[in-house]
This record gives structure tokens, C-alpha cells and sequence, in this order.
């Protein structure tokens, strides 16, 4: 009999274990990006070949776990690339720069979750994008990291956050809240940044159409190390303020957004200050995404970015055409066009401009595959 008992044990315990196997999921993931670019600089030309000009090259594991009740646990784990070299995407000393987090999930009640995550901002405006905030080639993208002598203390929003906990509200009445907040953190590349720690909400409606974002972010106080300056810069305590609207009409989404940057005083003496690199600034964009076909998308865009109490704007705009061809496969072609004023210096993230008053004249022929 106790034999008996041991045996019923022992299988009992095996079907549970293969039980919860059964109710846990792990999947590997990943975009292949490549394209080939003209860049007119200013008044140099080049030819080149870079990754990512429609998303980004990435690499990921995500996992779900039932617990019951309507609970989840869930993980991602997601790298970034460079397909044109097989490079680290923009940190070569993190290995999951683009994503790493795990929470928990209920249908009822939201997500929290922890670790490396998008910001509340970043969803608040991704919907109104034509580009879809691309890290490479979106004009949302070059206003946001713009290199401004006169923003240079100003901080920028870079879409995700270490060190981070964030709550998703469900979607409720067409309504969904994002909360975060995320400790300080600092990173070596591309120069070596110390951030301190960030507060993000956002709020989102959608339906009947029409999608409605808007964010506050708060970041804490900094330091950069650029090259040629004598010392560290001290980046300023900056408050953000988005705004997001899309409303789709037939085949046509209009998008349009608005983020306004508001920095701290530079304190007296402080390199900030002797720099007079402490102005706000903010950047509007304009746009539309069109489903000319089953097959393809038209996107189109036009942005001004300016800085506060100088005489700095810039504006761009830029055309897109994606063709699918398959669910997996597409070819996707970019244009674009940036003029500088004053000593701005917006272009796309990982061009630098070579010249004041200058203008950037871009086009890409890419090729993506998601997996």
C-alpha cells in the first residue's frame, strides 16, 4: 500500500510539472534590417550601407507563464544589432540594449514590470509617427537626439529607461494609463552619461477612429562627457510635455505630435551656464500614413524643431514607400531632406552635420525580414 502511495505520488507530481509546461511559452524573435544609402552632407556625398532604416535589427526571447486566475508572468529579453556588420546596435557593452524586463500581468488589473523598458512617452506618441519612431531614419528620431551647441544641457528623451518600473493600466472605455518611474543609471557609449532618476506618465484614448496621447516626463539631473570640453557637462533637470493625435479616414491616417522640453537653470558657473547651453526647445511634426494597397504603405512627413530664446530651428520632411512581400518579407524605400538654421545641427541619429546652415539630403533602399 505505501508502494501504492509513493507510485500515485510520483505521477501526480509528473503531470503537474508537465501541466505547468504545458501552460508556459517561450519564444525566440527578431527584425532583419539592411538598406543602402545616399547621404549629401552639407557639400559632401557618400554611398553607404547601414541597418535598421525601418526597424531596427533585433534579436529577442519573450516568455509567458499562466499562474492562474487570469496572472501572468512574463519576460523580454531583446538585443539590438547592426545587420551590415553584425556590430552591438549603438552600446556595444549591452547586451540586451533594446529590452530587458519581467513582471507581472492580469487581465483585470495591468501589467508591472521591471527592468529595461519603453517609456510611457514613447508609447504616448509611437502611434503618431508615420515612421513609426525608427531609431535610424524617423524625422521624430533626429529632432528628438539632435546634438544643439545651445541644448546641449538640455536633456532628450531616449525611449527607454534602465532601472525601471512601470505599470500598464487595461484598456478601459478606450482609455489606457502608463506609469514609471525608473532609478538612476549610466551608461558608457556612445559617450559616457550619468541620468538621474526619471518620472513618466502618459495617458492614451482610442476609438472611432481617433487615437489621443499625452505625457509628462520629469528627469532628474546628469552629467556627459563630451570630447573637447574641458570637463564634465552637468545636464539639467528637464521637464517634457507631449502631446499625440491620428485619426484615420479610410485608407489615410493623419498623425500629428508635439513635445516641448523645458530644461532646469544652469546653476552659476557651472558648465552649463558657461556654455549657455541650457535652452528649451520642442519639435512638432505633421504627417500621414496611407494603405495604398494590401501590399503598400505611403508614409509622409514634415518636422521643425526649435530651440528657445536663440535663433536655432530646423525643419525636415521625408517620404516613404514599404511594399510587403510577404507577412515577413518587405522592400521599403526612404527620401529625405533636413535645412539647419542658426548653429542647429538636427539630422538623422548617427549623421553628423558637417557644417552650419547646412542641409541633409538622404535616400535608402532597404530590404527587412521579421522572424
Amino acid at each position: 500500500m505505501c508502494f501504492n502511495r509513493q507510485a500515485l505520488g510520483a505521477a501526480v507530481m509528473m503531470l503537474a510539472v508537465q501541466g505547468a509546461w504545458a501552460q508556459s511559452s517561450v519564444t525566440l524573435y527578431g527584425t532583419v534590417d539592411s538598406f543602402v544609402q545616399y547621404l549629401g552632407n552639407g557639400s559632401t556625398h557618400s554611398f553607404s550601407e547601414r541597418s535598421g532604416g525601418d526597424s531596427g535589427s533585433s534579436l529577442g526571447i519573450r516568455g509567458t507563464e499562466d499562474l492562474g486566475g487570469g496572472l501572468k508572468a512574463k519576460f523580454v529579453l531583446e538585443s539590438g544589432y547592426n545587420t551590415n556588420n553584425g556590430a552591438f546596435f549603438v552600446d556595444s557593452s549591452t547586451l540586451f540594449y533594446r529590452q530587458a524586463w519581467v513582471g507581472l500581468s492580469h487581465e483585470n488589473y495591468g501589467s508591472l514590470t521591471f527592468g529595461r523598458q519603453y517609456q510611457p512617452t514613447f508609447w504616448a506618441i509611437y502611434f503618431t509617427d508615420p515612421f513609426r519612431g525608427d531609431e535610424v531614419l524617423s524625422p521624430v528620431g533626429a529632432a528628438a537626439v539632435a546634438v544643439d551647441r545651445n541644448t546641449l544641457a538640455t536633456q532628450a528623451t531616449s525611449g527607454r529607461t534602465s532601472n525601471s518600473i512601470e505599470y500598464q493600466s487595461p484598456v478601459v472605455g478606450g482609455f489606457k494609463l502608463y506609469t514609471m518611474y525608473a532609478f538612476s543609471s549610466s551608461v558608457t557609449q556612445p559617450v559616457p552619461q550619468t541620468i538621474g532618476n526619471l518620472f513618466d506618465v502618459a495617458v492614451s484614448w482610442s476609438g472611432y477612429g481617433l487615437y489621443a496621447g499625452l505625457a509628462y516626463q520629469n528627469q532628474h539631473a546628469g552629467s556627459e562627457s563630451l570630447p573637447g570640453l574641458p570637463a564634465a557637462l552637468n545636464l539639467l533637470g528637464t521637464e517634457r510635455y507631449t502631446a499625440a493625435l491620428a485619426y484615420r479616414i479610410g485608407i489615410v491616417n493623419l498623425q500629428a505630435n508635439y513635445t516641448y522640453n523645458r530644461s532646469n537653470d544652469a546653476p552659476a558657473g557651472s558648465m552649463a551656464a558657461r556654455l549657455n547651453a541650457a535652452h528649451s526647445y520642442s519639435f512638432a511634426e505633421v504627417g500621414a500614413s496611407i494603405q495604398a494597397t494590401s501590399a503598400d504603405t505611403i508614409e509622409i512627413a514634415g518636422i521643425e524643431r526649435d530651440a528657445r530664446g536663440v535663433h536655432d530651428n530646423a525643419w525636415g520632411v521625408e517620404l516613404g514607400i514599404d511594399h510587403n512581400l510577404s507577412k515577413r518579407t518587405q522592400i521599403y524605400a526612404r527620401a529625405g531632406y533636413i535645412k539647419n538654421h542658426g548653429t542647429s545641427m538636427m539630422s538623422w541619429p548617427a549623421v553628423t552635420v558637417t557644417e552650419p546652415e547646412s542641409s541633409q539630403r538622404l535616400v535608402a533602399l532597404g530590404l527587412l525580414h521579421r522572424f
